[in-house]
């Protein structure tokens, strides 16, 4: 029988949304039910879990639930363990910084959500720092292994679209004010103070589906807003909102593409899913989600014809057709994980490094500074 390969993993956030619900208990303990990560030459990684917060009674309530033994509030603690190979960071943005220097320092690799850091010039000292020590890192990229967008990528590849005009993407939904019914989203996200705003929350994930499917990004021109002034938070208090939670941006892509993208916080969803990318092209068209995705060929492309004055006789939605899967889509957060484990053990190519996530921070910057200054900002070929 091949042999396990133990590796142990210290998750600090865990009591956080993302970082119980998607990488806790959808990824990494998902990868143990499943008996772990199958290697290429025999055997499997088998994820040793340390739990790490800042609530006590949180971390022993969350670990007693799952059969886990191992937490602590003392990130220098866990750190500081020989059988600890990776650190990964789910805090909120403004705390992600100092402990991945500390992860550094202690000679971990390193996996973190978005956005690496607050700013891209730290985001860009972190990947020099990892570099110079010789870890692997990575950061979260998680819609590239959505079925919607893999089916995508997979018409990409197979040159359904000929020449790609353009991108046309909507996200978002509305989140209650807190108020008469509870938010959606910690409050967090909302103050400026404590690292929120749309912009930078969405567009590192938008810098690398359009560099990844489409081509890097080399101009944007951005109008953020904040339409939700005063919400109230997890205590019942009102507070002052003021932190974008809407942003309006055209992006220029490599190779002449146009990227239109809406995001938002207050926006009523009509549409099939939380997010759908439109791209058009010469050959034809596609309307990609979460899970789904549309075409229509430019063969069976039909002629409509502006007419104000009848009435549409025709469902537009009808004239297109489902990709089918063609494959068995996991969950995209535990498909990255398992391609990190590899990276970090085997050496598998894993391209979603630190450098990644700050082209996604530069990306988020130059959208805030675009929105700023009224005008529209190069990013350069770098």
């Amino acid at each position: 029988m091949a042999a396990r390969r133990s590796i142990g993993i210290v998750i600090n956030g865990v009591t956080g949304r993302m970082g119980y619900r998607q990488h806790l208990v959808r990824s990494l303990l998902a990868i143990r039910e499943q008996g772990g990560v199958p290697l290429a030459g025999g055997g499997h990684i088998w994820p040793e879990l340390t739990l790490v917060g800042r609530d006590p009674d949180k971390l022993a309530s969350i670990a007693a639930r799952h059969g886990l033994t191992e937490w602590t509030t003392d990130l220098d603690a866990a750190l500081s363990r020989p059988d600890v190979e990776i650190y990964f960071d789910a805090q909120v943005t403004a705390q992600r910084e100092k402990a991945i220097r500390q992860a550094i320092a202690a000679g971990k690799h390193i996996y973190t959500e978005k956005p690496l850091a607050e700013s891209s010039g730290a985001a860009e000292e972190l990947a020099e720092l990892a570099a110079a020590a010789g870890i692997r890192s990575g950061v979260v990229q998680d819609k590239l292994f959505l079925p919607g967008l893999r089916k995508l990528k997979r018409l990409i590849d197979g040159g359904f679209f000929g020449k790609i005009l353009s991108v046309r993407g909507e996200f978002g939904y509305w989140v209650f004010e807190g108020d008469w019914q509870t938010a959606q989203r910690p409050s967090w996200n909302y103050r400026l103070a404590d690292g929120g705003g749309i912009v930078m929350d969405m567009f590192p994930h938008w810098n690398y589906v359009l560099e990844e499917l489409f081509g890097a990004v080399r101009a944007v021109q951005c109008t953020t807003v904040t339409h939700i002034e005063s919400r109230v938070d997890e205590r019942g208090e009102t507070y002052q909102a003021d932190a974008d939670d809407a942003a309006y941006a055209i992006f220029e892509l490599e190779g002449g593409i146009v990227a239109q993208l809406n995001s938002s916080w207050a926006v009523r969803v009509y549409r099939d899913e939380l997010v759908e990318f439109q791209v058009d092209g010469v050959e034809g068209s596609a309307v990609a989600g979460l899970r789904g995705c549309r075409i229509q060929h430019r063969a069976t492309t039909p002629k409509p014809v502006w007419n104000p004055d009848l009435p549409v006789t025709e469902s537009f939605r009808d004239q297109w057709s489902e990709v089918p899967d063609n494959d068995e889509f996991d969950n995209g957060f535990k498909v990255q994980w398992e391609a990190f484990l590899r990276h970090v053990v085997a050496g598998e190519e894993f391209h979603w490094d630190f450098e990644s996530g700050a082209r996604g921070v530069r990306l988020a910057e130059a959208g805030l500074q675009s929105a700023s200054e009224g005008r529209r900002i190069e990013l350069g070929s770098a």
